[in-house]
């Protein structure tokens, strides 16, 4: 195995590793609801923990490589306009996104959540087409098609009772899905200019400014009082293990293999969910809800495959 193959396979590994911590995140989500904890209070004490981890490697990634710039000599400023969006994309995925996504998760079962918040791709697409006002490709068209009854099928299909038990929550989760879209979009135009860690750094810190005026208003800060040293631990797993973590190695694996065979390899995500949560919570999903999230997966793998062999990017 050559050098580049060895950076490939890495790289691949990283994906396929942060899309298995991010599975585990409805786990641990579901275990500290069990005990009592709100998921308000969860999604306010995951950012706030993980803001001063990525800060920190946001400026380890950003720093002047030794030799490269003088001592004392300082990397070209951020522009206002940067920070702003950098800002605007964090608040917009994880304050409102994982406000929604954690309640989500109170109503229904993990695996569902995790299969149709897989649903962004195809919401990236539309809306790409539409600001570029550029009809999409067929096979393009086709995926949406193939996702959006996916989407249709895992919420319950023609099981009727199953369909209306889980429509709320699914509504949440798009709603989600709909904001990671907006993250993505948004990172794709900035992150060039700001770094991948520091565009994280910048947005993660507006989302726990924001999580923290929320939880002022809507909630008591005595909330903190109510978790147990245990589930303090569990907060701490989920904001290091499942979120910074697979935040790092999906960077670092989108650097090595680009994003369009990331996108392919982050696909293990929902089928992960799907079997850690049948192992440790239990839940079964039914014909019709498995048809729906392998159609869900297949569109993904519809929407990033190559339609030629091309050279492995930089």
């Amino acid at each position: 195995m050559n050098q580049e193959q060895r950076r490939q396979r890495l790289g691949m590994l990283c994906v396929a590793g942060s899309a298995i911590l991010f599975a585990s995140k409805g786990l641990f989500g579901k275990a500290l609801y069990q005990r009592g904890v709100g998921f308000e209070l969860l999604v306010t004490v995951r950012a706030v923990m993980a803001v001063p981890l990525f800060a920190w490697f946001a400026m380890r990634a950003n720093a002047p490589a030794k030799g490269v710039m003088q001592a004392g000599e300082k990397p070209p400023p951020m522009r206002t306009r940067a920070i702003v969006a950098a800002a605007i994309a964090g608040i917009t995925c994880y304050y409102v996104g994982a406000l929604v996504d954690f309640w989500a998760l109170t109503l229904i079962d993990a695996s569902i959540e995790r299969v149709l918040l897989f649903s962004y791709p195809a919401i990236v697409v539309l809306i790409g087409s539409v600001l570029n006002r550029r009809a999409p490709e067929v096979r393009v068209v086709a995926a949406m098609v193939i996702t959006y009854a996916g989407i249709f099928f895992a919420m319950g299909g023609i099981d009727l009772a199953e369909l209306r038990q889980n429509l709320f929550g699914a509504s949440l989760v798009l709603v989600a899905a709909l904001t990671t879209a907006i993250y993505f979009l948004i990172g794709e135009r900035y992150t060039h200019e700001l770094g991948s860690t520091r565009f994280a750094a910048i947005g993660m810190s507006a989302s726990a400014v924001m999580l923290a005026l929320h939880f002022s208003v809507f909630r008591s800060f005595d909330d903190f009082q109510t978790p147990a040293a245990y589930d303090w631990l569990l907060l701490f797993i989920l904001g290091t293990l499942c979120m910074f973590i697979p935040g790092l190695l999906q960077a670092e694996g989108m650097r090595r293999v680009g994003a369009q065979r990331a996108a392919i390899g982050s696909t293990i995500g929902p089928p992960t969910t799907i079997f850690l949560a049948a192992l440790f919570l239990g839940e079964r999903l039914n014909g019709w809800q498995l048809l729906g999230s392998a159609m869900i997966v297949g569109s993904i793998l519809v929407l990033n495959w190559p339609k030629r062999v091309v050279a492995d990017e930089p």
